[in-house]
This record gives structure tokens, sequence and C-alpha cells, in this order.
């Protein structure tokens, strides 16, 4: 097994492991040059419900300094990965 490399299965969202632990979900192949940080900043209830309701949105680079590349906040975790996964997209040329 090399270093770095995790046995079991991933979650996965268009091709890519979606991780979590916590408040926080990290989307994107360590192998690529950048990958998508969510962090769910606070919760609201929804039908008796907690759901994500802040969440920060960061590209980092998956270089040693984990640059971040491009940062925002949106209202909901779908808004969140769907503006986080166009900005990676457009960060690797894909």
């Amino acid at each position: 097994m090399a270093k770095g490399i995790v046995n079991g299965s991933y979650l996965m969202y268009q091709g890519k492991p979606l991780i979590r632990q916590d408040n926080a979900y990290v989307w994107g192949d360590m192998e690529d040059k950048a990958v998508l940080f969510l962090l769910v900043l606070s919760n609201k209830v929804v039908d008796g419900k907690e759901v994500p309701d802040d969440v920060l949105i960061q590209v980092l680079s998956t270089d040693e300094k984990h640059t971040c590349l491009k940062q925002g906040q949106r209202n909901g975790f779908f808004a969140a990965l769907d503006i986080g996964t166009v900005w990676l997209k457009k960060e690797l040329g894909e």
C-alpha cells in the first residue's frame, strides 16, 4: 500500500470522492492540483431536522502550503457544493 492511500470506499459525487468529518467536507482527488473544502458554519432547523445554513467554500491547492485559491460563502449546503464544484472544475481546467 502506498503512503497516504487509505483503503476503503468513499461516497462518490461526479466521479470524485466526497469525504466528511464533523462539519467539514472535502470533494476531490488529492492527486489533482486543487480540492474543494466546505465548512458548515451554522445550522438551522427545518421541519424538525437540523440542516446546514451558512457554508464556507474554499478551493485549496494540494501542494504543501494548501493555499486558498478561491473563497466564498453561501446559504445552504447544496448552493455551496454547486458553486464550489464549478470553481474547482474551472481551476482544474475540466
